[in-house]
């Protein structure tokens, strides 16, 4: 069995998709599943999520706020709140005794993020309403890269339709590593985010048959700078596309980016681990 790995889930959504978590990681880990980063998106939801699934000696934790429209607008405030849950969970105020005997409090919070810029959802014109301030996102981003830098985290970035905005901001902040995670564009942004240092993280959307753009740039990333996710509950990877995902099909990702790198997918799971341990200090 291979040890996979899945860096970006979000496991407080599943059961709201139908998915029993506890059940499902149950499983997993009773097999040869290795890990799970658990990754936030909302303020304050990080000391509950760990409260929860702090019991499983292989998942491990971020924490960042996601451009949402309110977020933004409160973002003075909301920022150094996040500093404080993350304070929270490292002094194992947010732990419960006896939960995730492998890993010390200090180390269950392994990045800051996700965040980042979102110019499809925060579009001027996008009929969801999202937040239409762009310069309230970028300082957002800004004020987590920040962060990230005094808390000495790789930070999880999240980048859609906006390529030279996120690569602008990653310059301006040298000092901190961090992954594309969920990657969306093609040969000559990965390049870009290469050469600032960054990991790429492939998800589901990389089994699609229009993601060539994407298979293209998979195809591109050194053996050192790849890492392989689920995003889950969301881009369920073929043959379960349509679907809620969880963390288990990620297998089907790890096959196909195996296949467009010309290896095998046990050698990209060793791969794979390797580059956890390197980004964000996990070994599973």
């Amino acid at each position: 069995m291979i040890p996979y790995i899945d860096t970006h889930a979000h496991l407080s959504m599943l059961e709201r998709r139908g998915i029993d978590p506890h059940r499902t990681l149950g499983g997993l880990f009773a097999g040869a599943f290795a890990g799970i980063i658990d990754i936030s998106l909302d303020p304050g939801d990080l000391p509950a999520r760990v409260r929860e699934f702090s019991r499983y000696p292989a998942v491990r934790f971020a924490g960042g706020l996601w451009p949402h429209g309110k977020v933004i607008a409160d973002r003075a405030a909301l920022v150094p709140a996040l500093e404080k849950d993350i304070a929270a969970v490292r002094g194992g105020a947010a732990v419960q005794s006896g939960d995730n005997a492998n890993a010390a409090s200090a180390e269950l919070v392994c990045a800051l993020g996700e965040f980042g810029l979102d110019r499809h959802w925060n579009g001027e014109d996008h009929a969801s309403g999202g937040s239409a301030d762009t310069a309230g996102e970028q300082e957002l981003m800004e004020m987590q890269m920040d962060l990230a830098r005094r808390l000495s985290l790789p930070v999880i970035i999240h980048s859609r339709d906006a390529p030279e905005e996120t690569a602008e901001i990653l310059k301006r902040h040298p000092e901190v590593s961090g992954v594309i995670h969920c990657f969306s564009y093609g040969a000559e942004e990965v390049k870009t985010f290469l050469d600032l240092g960054y990991f790429i993280s492939f998800a589901g959307n990389l089994t699609y048959k229009n993601a060539g753009n994407i298979r293209d740039a998979c195809a591109l990333v050194p053996a050192g700078r790849i890492l392989l996710e689920t995003d889950c509950p969301f881009l369920a990877p073929v043959p379960h596309r349509g679907k809620p995902a969880h963390p288990g099909m990620v297998e089907e990702t790890y096959r196909v980016a195996a296949e467009l790198r010309k290896t095998t997918v046990e050698t990209l799971a060793e791969q794979a681990a390797q580059n956890t341990a390197a980004l964000f200090g996990v070994r599973f």
